[in-house]
Order: C-alpha cells, then sequence, then structure tokens
C-alpha cells in the first residue's frame, strides 16, 4: 500500500521586517491618546482632512527622507496607465497637494489636521518601522510668525492635556533662516550645495548624541563610531565648522540672552537677521500668551533633517528619564516636530503659499505615555458570553444576546460547538465579565443562571479546596429571565 503525499506546504506566516501587528489593548489605548488630541486641536480651530495613502511619486517631491535607500526611501509602483504612484512617507506632502488642487475652495489661512499610516522604505530596526503612525496639524495661508507661535503653543497644550506635566517636556524653537544665513555666509548658499547643506543638517542634528567635538567631525572629514562604521562628513573647513559649533552653541539662560548671542553670529547677514527678528516676535507671543520658559524654548541647536523648511523650526522633547529593557536610564527625546515650509505648495502652483504645522510620532509618544502611566493599555472589558447549554434553542439564547445589545451592552453568543467547560474557557479568554447561563432547570424556573468572571476570579484566590469552592459558588447568582438587563447592567456598575 502507497503511502500517502505529503500535503502542499503553503505560504509561511511571518510578518514583514520593519511592520508590526496590534492587538486590540494597543488600538483601544492609541485610539484614547488620539482623541485627546483631537480635542486639542480642535480647540484651536483645526479641522479634520484626510489624504490617501498613495500619491504621484512626483507629488511626494525631492524632499524624501532616506535618499540612500532605493526608490529613494518610498515604496513605489507602476499604475496600468504607466503612472508612478508611491506611499505617502509623511502627511504633509499629500496635505500640500490637496491644498493645491481645492486653494480657491478653501477659507484661508486653512487649519487643519490629520492622523494616518506613513510609510518608509528605510531600513528597520529597533525602534525604527517602515509603517508608523502621524497626527499632524497645519495652517497654510498665513505668512506671519504667530501662526508659528501658535503651534508651539497647541503642542505644549497637547503635552499636559495627555497628561504629561509640565518640567517632563519642552517645546524647543529654532529658525532655519537663522542657519541658512549661517551656511550662505560660509559659501553653502544655492541649488548647487544643497546636498552639503543637507549634511551640515543631518550632522547638526547629531549634536545631543555626539556633542560639539562629534558634530564638529560630522562637519569636517568624517567620523568613526565604536564599531568602526566610518560616517562621511561634509567637508567643511575650520573657520567654517567654528561658525556653525558658534551658531549652534548661542542658547544662553533665558530667551533675551539667546536672541541677544544669535545678534552676535549673524551680524551683517540679512536673511538671518530676519530669522532671529521672528523668533523674537515669537517669545513676545509666548509671553503675552503665559508660556514661560519652562514650556518653550529657543534653541538654536533645533534645525530639523528635511530641507524644505524656510523659517521657525520646532521639536516637542520629553525630558524625564526612563529605564530601558537592558537597565540603562534613557531619555525618550523628540517625540513631534515641524516647522514653517513657505515653499512647498509653490511646486504646484507655482507662486510661494505660506504654511507651517507639526507631527507628532504616535507610536513614540504612546510608548512615552505608557512609560509614564498616563496609558491604559489595558485590554477593553470583554462582551457578555451567552453559552448554549440546549443546542436547539439557539434562538432563545440570541434573543438574550440582542437584548443586551440594544441596551448598549457588548454581548455574544458562543458559536462554537464546544461543551461547558470549554464555552466558560472560551468566556475567560475573551475577558468577559459574566456569562449567562440557561439549561433546562433554568428555562423551567424562568431564571437565568449569571456567573461573575471577574469577583467570582478575585474570589477563587481564597478557596483552597473543591468542597469549599462548591459550598460558596462564588460570584454565581440566579436572575429572572426578564429582568436579565436590569441584572447585567448592576453588575457592570459594580466592577
Amino acid at each position: 500500500m502507497s503511502e500517502n503525499p505529503k500535503k502542499k506546504a503553503g505560504p509561511l506566516a511571518r510578518l514583514p521586517r520593519g511592520f508590526a501587528d496590534r492587538g486590540p489593548a494597543e488600538i483601544a489605548a492609541t485610539n484614547a491618546m488620539l482623541e485627546t488630541i483631537r480635542k486639542v486641536y480642535e480647540l484651536y480651530g483645526f479641522e479634520a482632512v484626510e489624504t490617501p495613502a498613495f500619491e504621484f511619486t512626483d507629488a511626494l517631491g525631492k524632499f524624501l527622507p532616506d535618499q540612500d535607500r532605493p526608490n529613494e526611501g518610498v515604496f513605489s509602483l507602476q499604475d496600468d496607465d504607466e503612472q508612478w504612484l508611491s506611499l505617502r512617507y509623511d502627511l504633509t506632502a499629500p496635505l500640500a497637494r490637496y491644498v493645491a488642487e481645492n486653494f480657491d475652495a478653501l477659507a484661508k489661512p486653512y487649519r487643519s489636521y490629520r492622523a494616518g499610516y506613513v510609510f518608509r522604505n528605510e531600513k528597520p530596526g529597533p525602534g525604527r518601522f517602515r509603517q508608523f503612525m502621524q497626527f499632524d496639524a497645519d495652517t497654510v495661508g498665513s505668512a506671519t510668525p504667530a501662526a508659528d507661535a501658535e503651534i508651539c503653543m497647541m503642542a505644549a497644550d497637547t503635552m499636559e492635556a495627555l497628561g504629561i506635566q509640565r518640567g517632563d517636556y519642552v517645546v524647543r524653537i529654532n529658525n532655519r533662516k537663522v542657519l541658512d544665513g549661517v551656511l550662505e555666509a560660509i559659501g553653502l548658499g544655492g541649488d548647487d550645495n544643497a546636498g552639503k547643506r543637507l549634511t551640515v543638517l543631518r550632522a547638526i542634528d547629531k549634536l545631543d548624541k555626539f556633542g560639539p567635538e562629534g558634530v564638529g567631525l560630522l562637519l569636517g572629514p568624517g567620523r568613526k563610531d565604536e564599531s568602526g562604521d566610518f560616517t562621511k562628513g561634509a567637508g567643511l573647513d575650520e573657520p567654517a565648522i567654528s561658525r556653525v559649533l558658534a551658531f549652534t552653541a548661542a542658547k544662553g539662560a533665558d530667551a533675551q540672552t539667546t536672541l541677544a548671542n544669535l545678534d552676535r553670529v549673524v551680524d551683517g547677514f540679512e536673511r538671518a537677521a530676519a530669522g532671529v527678528g521672528e523668533l523674537r516676535t515669537m517669545a513676545g507671543l509666548f509671553a503675552a500668551g503665559g508660556y514661560g520658559e519652562d514650556r518653550i524654548v529657543i534653541d538654536p541647536s533645533v534645525v530639523r533633517g528635511l530641507e524644505y523648511y524656510t523659517g521657525p523650526v520646532y521639536e516637542v522633547e520629553l525630558t524625564f528619564p526612563v529605564t530601558n529593557d537592558e537597565g540603562q536610564v534613557v531619555r525618550f527625546g523628540s517625540v513631534a516636530g515641524g516647522g514653517r515650509y513657505d515653499g512647498l505648495i509653490a511646486r504646484f502652483r507655482g507662486e510661494e503659499v505660506p504654511a507651517a504645522g507639526f507631527s507628532i510620532g504616535v507610536s513614540r509618544l504612546a510608548a512615552a505615555l505608557k512609560s509614564l502611566g498616563k496609558l491604559d493599555a489595558a485590554a477593553i472589558p470583554g462582551p457578555i458570553v451567552v453559552l448554549v447549554m440546549d443546542k436547539d434553542r439557539v434562538a432563545d439564547y440570541q434573543a438574550m444576546v440582542t437584548e443586551l445589545r440594544r441596551a448598549g451592552i457588548r454581548a455574544e453568543i458562543y458559536l462554537g460547538s464546544s461543551g461547558m467547560k470549554a464555552q466558560m474557557k472560551y468566556a475567560d479568554r475573551r475577558g468577559a465579565p459574566a456569562v449567562i447561563i440557561q439549561g433546562s432547570n433554568e428555562l423551567a424556573a424562568g431564571e437565568v443562571m449569571i456567573k461573575d468572571l471577574v469577583a467570582g476570579a478575585e474570589a477563587a484566590k481564597s478557596i483552597t479546596d473543591n468542597a469549599e469552592w462548591r459550598a460558596a459558588r462564588p460570584a454565581q447568582f440566579a436572575a429572572p429571565r426578564a429582568g436579565l438587563v436590569q441584572a447585567i447592567q448592576d453588575l457592570l456598575s459594580k466592577s
């Protein structure tokens, strides 16, 4: 007798690198956080808009996050009409396209917010995902630095609405006009130097990590890290490096000292001086609004990595220490950032349209809130489970479920084929607060039996023998069938 042929293997169940599944507890906690953010944004007069995950590739522009990767940092495909489409890598480029396409129909300044997943074709690693969620807010059509100041104040209010106390976060602001003026002064102006400017920006962005000495190497010949990997530098000479580092070191004990230091650094350079003037205006608005330097500070080391920023830039940094999985004390660092991008919409319209906005990294902020105990990651309560004791009475059990649902109570009928013991185990795994039982005896008495699984689990901790368990019948009680809904409502109100 020949052996049966082996069953053909199907595809291997595996998750692509850089992506993550999310369960109900994480989803519920994240949704609660998003709702809090949304309420703050709407308090400031921002309104929701949603754009699709795909855009025409040319609409995303040249300002891509990881230009040394295939597809320049984005995931792309060619449509059947030979048009190239790409998954959005942020929420700002799609907004620029949306505003340009609907420009005449929108009230301006146009204030909008949107949340959604973005996708980056980058090398994944610890805490570095290819798909992650952002929550953005932008003002389009206002050239005044008051629009930037408002976004910074809203960012501060958002952190506190989420339960992050004053002193555990700071909104740090700078102005790219100041840095761009410094770069022009050392010969890095114009389109021909765009690549080198980006290298300088990325170097300055590492100031907290590597310090002035490490950044100086990245501005000059390059830097070798502890593992021996070498990062090529911007190739600046010593006077140019000194000037850039002097700019980043201009932060003083208070806003007025910082602004005075910047005045000296940019003396004689009109564009840079205009940037300092905008920072001075913003500082006055913060003071008028009651936002002290314990919440918002001017910090010349903030640069933001993307080239499209044209004025004020800002970051929200969490300053409280946490202990990581290796037992090391670390800080979360930046969880949000943005700035002014007056040239982005001009790509579509051929004329400059002022715009400013910022983006919250949802997953990173959620992790921070969880570490503070400010994010309830517990699973949402499971449904009431109606057990199927007699298979020929499914309609009766379905009627119970329907009554509970109409009363706004999560409920389900057991749809498997197992017996009572397995059904109880199922209810436990679903996190059900209670089960409803009606066998022939309960039916004859016009009752239902309700097992309070939460109270039962607590009572069981103090019961050590089966006889005691049977005598106690913990958290189990009968209720009239007609009073089922009221009995469950009373039970849930006590939990």
